[in-house]
This record gives C-alpha cells, sequence and structure tokens, in this order.
C-alpha cells in the first residue's frame, strides 16, 4: 500500500530533475547539425595538413582530395562520429536524471520487451517500402539521391561497409535521443500526444532536407518512419525500439545501394 500523501516528505526544488524545454531541445538537435559542418571542415583541414606530410611540400588541392569518394567516406565517418559523440555528452550532462526514465519526460534508455524488439524490426523494414511508394507518387519518377548513398557507392567495400556501420548504428542513436527521446518530451509538456508527435515528425523530416538535395517529395516518407518512430517510443516505454526500427530502415536503404552497385548492366 502507497504511504499516505501528507507523511512524504516535499520534494526540495534542487531535488527535481531539470526538465528538457523545446528551446532545449531545438538548441541540442542545431547543436548537432553544427557540429557535422564544424567537425567536417576540420577533418578536411587534417587530411589536407597529413597529406602535405606525407607528400612533403607538394600543394594539395583539398577540393580534388575532398572528392575521392575513400577520403570523403572517412570524413564523413569522422565528421558523425564526432558530432554524435559529442551530442550525447551534452545531453547526458544536461540531463542525467532522465535517462533511464522510461516514460516522458525521461528519455527511455530502459529495456524494452523482446514483442518491441520484433515490431521495431518488422516496421523498421516494412515502413520504408510503403514510404518508398508514396514517394515515388509524388516525385512521378524522379529520383530522390542521397549524399551517404552516392559516397558508398563510390568508395571501396571496407569503407563502404564501415559507412553504413556508422549509418546504422551511432546515427539512429543520436537521432532518436534527440527527436524521440529530448523534442518529444519537451512537446509533451506543451501539446497533446498526437500533436507532440506529428510536431516531432514533421521536424525529423525537414532536417534531412539537405541530405535529400531539398526535394519536398521526400518529406511524407520521412514524416511517416517518424510518427512510427514515436508510437514505437510512447508504447514500448523504451527508446531502444525506436532505435532499431530506424537503423533496420537505414541499413534497408544501403542493402538497396550495394544490391544496385552488383546488378548486370
Amino acid at each position: 500500500m502507497d504511504a499516505p500523501r501528507h507523511s512524504q516528505p516535499p520534494a526540495t526544488a534542487s531535488a527535481l530533475p531539470r526538465l528538457p524545454g523545446i528551446g532545449g531541445a531545438l538548441g541540442l538537435i542545431l547543436l548537432y547539425f553544427a557540429l557535422q559542418v564544424v567537425a567536417g571542415f576540420v577533418a578536411a583541414l587534417l587530411l589536407g595538413f597529413g597529406y602535405r606530410l606525407l607528400h612533403g611540400a607538394a600543394p594539395v588541392d583539398l577540393t580534388a582530395l575532398m572528392a575521392r569518394p575513400d577520403v570523403s567516406s572517412v570524413v564523413v565517418i569522422a565528421t558523425l562520429l564526432g558530432a554524435a559523440l559529442t551530442t550525447l555528452w551534452v545531453a547526458r550532462a544536461r540531463w542525467p536524471q532522465l535517462w533511464q526514465q522510461a516514460a516522458p519526460p525521461g528519455f527511455g534508455f530502459t529495456a524494452p520487451t523482446a514483442a518491441y524488439c520484433i515490431a521495431a524490426v518488422a516496421l523498421g523494414l516494412l515502413v520504408p517500402l510503403v514510404g518508398s511508394k508514396l514517394t515515388e507518387l509524388l516525385a512521378h519518377g524522379h529520383a530522390v539521391p542521397q549524399d551517404v548513398k552516392q559516397l558508398s557507392g563510390g568508395a571501396s567495400t571496407g569503407l563502404r561497409v564501415a559507412l553504413t556501420l556508422t549509418v546504422t548504428s551511432i546515427g539512429p542513436l543520436v537521432e532518436e535521443l534527440l527527436f524521440r527521446g529530448v523534442l518529444l518530451s519537451a512537446l509533451l509538456r506543451r501539446l497533446r500526444t498526437a500533436w507532440a508527435v506529428l510536431a516531432s515528425a514533421a521536424l525529423f523530416a525537414l532536417v534531412h532536407l539537405p541530405d535529400l538535395r531539398w526535394l519536398w517529395y521526400a518529406l511524407p516518407n520521412l514524416a511517416l518512419l517518424g510518427v512510427v518512430l514515436a508510437w514505437l517510443r510512447l508504447r514500448s516505454g523504451s527508446l531502444w525500439p525506436a532505435v532499431i526500427a530506424h537503423a533496420c530502415n537505414n541499413l534497408l536503404a544501403m542493402l538497396a545501394l550495394f544490391v544496385s552497385l552488383y546488378r548486370p548492366g
């Protein structure tokens, strides 16, 4: 039996966990994508400096060097890892008490049931198939290029595998923390559940527009994925099913690219 309410000591302000606000959530998302730009620039400079050390005083054409698929893939992997790890550290330092809290405003780093893990795999493979058909209808036959796919296609096999592992592991982890962890928790404090889910899914789709060359007809696919990932997060009481489904989505996209590369003709 629960103790009477009056017998429990009142919580002090210092004991209450800091909760994420919408401004803080948007700031963390902005930090993540800004770090990718900064880390990419720094990685390119270091690469040029290292190339010059190896080749003496020979002038370095950094643009031509970065145009090599293997070189670009290494820079992208380093950029994603640097930005993701920094963002995870900032979120952990800012909201340490919320990480293992299952229900929002917690971030849901709790163990899910096996049933939701299985559902996550199924949805992670099914939703992109449905979304791709939706995109085809809206695009009227136009392709939807993605930079990471093009890099993976031109790189060596080892780097294609490394890039695929990066975009199917660290990428989903940090993006789920940002959108279904911090942002969704902040929105749920202000909005009803349906509106919070839709708002988080819409922003999730919009931030990927630069990678999609600003092609608007790819947005419904990503928004649909965002809604499904938010549903998994809220229904399972854990962030991990959303991470798993997101990883399966990314893996399916990369496998489709590999099939196209090795298809005869």
